[in-house]
């Protein structure tokens, strides 16, 4: 009877902890506040900045979701104005997972024109997941600031 006990346990835990993450995966997390933003600039994403914002897709070789993540990611870009995609492989730029707390792949961050990170997700998202946490990143570049990464 224990032995069954246990075994139901772990079911309803492993029950809890899937559903857990299925509901999380592809969620854009809530913008952090304006100060504690991480900034991003061209020459640390290998690529200009989009006029409006700039998808980051951090992906390794073997990770499938990472391919229909670009798939999504690239025709949102030619859909959208301003808006442009980048894939980072996240093998090759050890340390900008790091210093970005990337813990899986895909992980996408939204960056507004500036190169503040907006948000961020992880796991495959939605297009309207997507065209949302576009909607928050605001309007065009503003040419007079110089932004640089705290690293």
């Amino acid at each position: 009877m224990t032995g069954l006990l246990v075994l139901l346990a772990a079911l309803v835990g492993t029950a809890a902890v899937a559903a857990l993450t299925r509901w999380k995966n592809g969620r854009f997390s809530a913008p952090p506040q304006p100060d504690d933003r991480e900034r991003l600039n061209a020459e640390q994403i290998g690529a200009p900045l989009g006029e409006r914002a700039t998808m980051v897709q951090f992906s390794s070789a073997f990770c499938s979701p990472c391919r229909a993540t670009r798939v999504l990611l690239t025709d949102v870009a030619a859909k959208v104005p301003g808006v442009v995609t980048v894939e980072i492989d996240a093998e090759d730029n050890l340390q900008l997972v790091r210093d970005l707390d990337i813990m899986r792949t895909p992980t996408v961050l939204v960056l507004d024109a500036d190169g503040a990170v907006t948000t961020r997700a992880s796991g495959l998202p939605r297009r309207e997941q997507v065209m949302a946490a576009l909607d928050r990143t605001g309007g065009p570049r503003q040419p007079s600031r110089n932004i640089q990464h705290p690293h």
